[in-house]
């Protein structure tokens, strides 16, 4: 026997994996395009969850605004004093900052199930993977906007002066949106394959809330107030959360934001790439 021969370099081999990996990537990227086109897929969805959850009720989303403003309502003059801080430029702070953090938290948490609590579309219905992770970004930006009336009746009653950079938020939010879909796409085919990610992550969430300056403001820290930097979700919080309390956006924040933006969807799609074609067979 040849060994020299049996153990030679076959270029077709490579050649066929390297064809594989760019046929993988070329079908993950197809499938976040079609799933973003599929424009009057996930929204109907969306909404025909929203309807299932709140049937038969009255106000329906507006519950969620009602017991999220009466606890902001409780809790911001109460922490503005033991803060030792402006009733009202601390009420402010804390309904804007809280708001969106519960965007930010439930866009991770909903991501952990984007793809385990559609398995019966999925596994049935022809549709590109992405479309059940917009559903569940679309889901909870219409229930942000439903909380963003009590940040209006915040606004209306304070009066901050607010300038230029208002025009910031609704780039903020879409940046916000953005992140959800990386994240739901990553988390998603990983929470499929460990069915014990969701609560790690649940946890995580909980612990980074503590940490992150939502109920406290940055400067408390004192000359250790750089550690805040070292946060992903302060970042995202703050490009969101100045324009609407009146001070200025770093462009630190902005930078942070855009390149996590960034480094998230190569991640995502070099992991989606690999993965897609299993997550069926992991529900």
């Amino acid at each position: 026997m040849d060994v020299s021969r049996s153990a030679s370099f076959d270029p077709s081999t490579v050649q066929s994996a390297t064809a594989a990996g760019k046929s993988n990537f070329r079908l993950a990227a197809e499938d976040i395009r079609d799933g973003v086109a599929n424009i009057h897929v996930w929204p109907m969805l969306g909404w025909q969850e929203i309807r299932q959850r709140y049937r038969r009720s009255t106000l329906g989303p507006f519950w969620l605004t009602i017991s999220t403003g009466a606890l902001l309502t409780a809790m911001g003059p109460l922490y503005g004093k033991l803060f030792n801080q402006s009733v009202s430029g601390y009420f402010l702070y804390l309904s804007v900052g809280y708001i969106l953090w519960q965007l930010i938290g439930q866009l991770i948490n909903d991501g952990c199930n984007a793809f385990i609590s559609s398995q019966s579309y999925i596994t049935q219905v022809r549709l590109p993977l992405t479309v059940h992770v917009l559903r569940g970004v679309w889901r909870n930006m219409v229930i942000f906007f439903h909380n963003l009336l009590y940040i209006a009746l915040v606004l209306l009653y304070i009066r901050p002066h607010l300038g230029w950079q208002v025009l910031l938020f609704p780039v903020a939010l879409l940046l916000i949106a953005a992140n959800g879909v990386w994240i739901g796409l990553t988390l998603g085919l990983i929470c499929a394959r460990f069915r014990d990610i969701p609560q790690i992550v649940g946890s995580l969430v909980t612990v980074a809330f503590f940490l992150t300056p939502v109920m406290w403001q940055r400067q408390m820290l004192g000359r250790h107030a750089w550690a805040v930097n070292l946060n992903p979700f302060y970042h995202f919080l703050e490009i969101a959360r100045s324009p609407l309390i009146g001070t200025e956006t770093s462009g630190t924040s902005w930078a942070f934001a855009a390149g996590i933006t960034v480094a998230g969807y190569v991640v995502t799609l070099m992991m989606f790439s690999r993965f897609r074609a299993r997550i069926a067979y992991w529900l």
